[in-house]
């Protein structure tokens, strides 16, 4: 059984930084790519940032890049999501998820485990 729980969220003003975690319980935590996601309200869930199982390859949405940064520590079973100069438009709420198709990173039905979110606010 693999359980992801995310953390991390808050309210930040425009500018401000957070980083948001994701535990993951369960085996082979390393042998798997991860990702995060965001869902706004009344939107679709859409790509943030992509990590494959070693952490030597990431990718990210046009939206965040050089903005956010993904991470894995896999000895602590953890993923990370830093992210810096936050604006209103990055409101929503952030989940982590487990992949085993780094190619189809980008596509949220690809991802067989996701924890339960953090909620992300950001005031202007």
């Amino acid at each position: 059984q693999v359980q992801l729980v995310e953390s991390g969220g808050g309210l930040v003003q425009a500018g401000g930084s957070l980083r948001l975690s994701c535990a993951a319980s369960g085996r082979r935590f390393n042998s798997y790519p991860m990702g995060w996601f965001r869902q706004a309200p009344g939107k679709e869930r859409e790509f943030v940032a992509g990590i494959n199982w070693s952490g030597y390859n990431t990718d990210y949405a046009d939206s965040v890049k050089g903005r956010f940064t993904i991470s894995r520590d896999n000895a602590k079973n953890t993923l990370y999501l830093q992210m810096n100069r936050l604006n209103p438009e990055d409101t929503a709420v952030y989940y982590c998820g487990r992949t085993s198709d780094y190619n189809n990173r980008r596509t949220y039905t690809r991802y067989d485990y996701w924890g339960q979110g953090t909620q992300v606010t950001v005031s202007s």
